[in-house]
């Protein structure tokens, strides 16, 4: 397939648009239409083969999966007075969204192995809050890097405290979790198409649910809150969130090689494997039981102790070599921006942060990018062993 994205010609990056000549006909197809904006007929394709592939009943397509978080928060009554379980763990559009509706954030660790929320932290959050008579607006997990929390403990959980579960699955689209796929679980689930992500409409994402109100009152949000009238109407306030169809039309062509995608960023993980296999003191991160994730990032985890190296030695020589490579998220409770936020933390988080490094993981690198990344660990590593 010809690319009609620009080849990254010096700077190998951590993850790139994939998009090719299937993606430049569809939208093509969208212009020619006259479909433009706001909405149109590629947009409800979208929304009917998003909805399928997450095995919900009903989708609404939306500007980011920022936007989905804050307007399903909004709809389970996140607001003043409120608080919202996060976890600390995540890039800072979980948590954004949640502060967007007035409510407070309430950040909980994460498990040492997979990254996503600590259950047993959250059990003892969601039990504090109930003695100190604190409304929950929701437990928001993270499926983090492209592994699904574990719903199959979180779901009964939420539902023994009576709490809502809004899935932040923004980096899982096409994982799977004890056979379900990633966004059908709890009352709704946001998904994010960012240019960096597995699947991509440059901008973008989805709201999916099974409740149909659910689903209307977030369309409703989503177009300024306009009432059905011939003059424009307004009892409440609304926000610009609807994504336009010529980016549906881009989505539609990305959904038809999602599979190929995760695929490709799969096979660069076992090459990972590879080189770090007989490094003691280094391991993939989330490797284990790592089948149904959907690969967005691999990540490896550093032992300095035990290499006389750090994560942060390797990436720097990485950039030496004009290859990005990043930490993996810094903890929401020790970003300035929530400093005082509370949080029931056991170091897990923090630890991951200081030992994690994600490597280059995108599906449009090709042979000789990734000859560039892999020659680059592999001369570090011959000068570290």
């Amino acid at each position: 397939m010809t690319t009609t994205q620009p080849r990254t010609t010096g700077r190998v990056l951590l993850s790139s648009p994939d998009v090719g000549e299937r993606e430049e006909e569809l939208v093509g197809e969208a212009i020619r239409s006259g479909w433009i904006a706001p909405l149109g007929p590629m947009v409800d394709e979208f929304e009917r083969q998003v909805a399928a592939r997450c095995g919900r009943r009903h989708a609404v397509a939306l500007s980011s999966g920022t936007a989905a978080l804050h307007l399903a928060l909004l709809e389970l009554g996140a607001g003043p007075g409120t608080v919202v379980l996060v976890p600390t763990l995540t890039f800072a559009a979980t948590a954004n969204a949640v502060v967007y509706t007035g409510a407070e954030p309430v950040f909980i660790d994460c498990d040492p192995e997979t990254g996503t929320i600590d259950l047993r932290l959250t059990e003892r959050a969601l039990a504090a809050l109930r003695v100190e008579g604190t409304p929950v607006a929701a437990v928001v997990p993270v499926d983090m890097l492209g592994r699904c929390a574990d719903y199959s403990r979180l779901v009964p959980l939420c539902e023994r405290f009576g709490v809502a579960l809004l899935s932040d699955a923004a980096e899982a689209f096409g994982a799977r979790h004890a056979g379900r796929p990633a966004g059908s679980f709890g009352v709704a689930a946001a998904i994010s198409f960012n240019g960096n992500k597995i699947m991509t409409t440059s901008g973008g994402g989805m709201l999916v649910t099974d409740e149909a109100v659910f689903a209307e009152r977030v369309r409703y949000l989503s177009t300024q809150a306009r009432r059905p009238t011939v003059h424009y109407e307004h009892t409440e306030i609304g926000y610009n969130y609807r994504l336009s169809n010529v980016l549906a039309a881009l989505g539609l062509a990305q959904l038809e090689r999602l599979d190929g995608m995760i695929g490709r960023r799969r096979a660069l993980r076992a090459v990972y494997a590879g080189m770090f296999g007989d490094t003691a003191g280094v391991r993939i991160f989330q490797r284990a039981g790592d089948a149904d994730d959907n690969c967005w990032l691999t990540a490896v985890l550093v032992d300095p102790r035990v290499t006389g190296w750090t994560a942060e030695d390797l990436r720097q020589a990485l950039d030496e070599a004009d290859v990005e490579a990043r930490p993996l998220w810094k903890p929401m409770h020790m970003q300035p921006v929530f400093s005082g936020a509370r949080s029931i933390l056991d170091g897990a988080a923090e630890e991951l942060f200081a030992t994690g490094l994600a490597l280059p993981s995108g599906s449009s690198l090709d042979p000789d990018q990734i000859s560039v990344v892999t020659a680059a660990i592999g001369s570090f590593l011959g000068r570290r062993s």
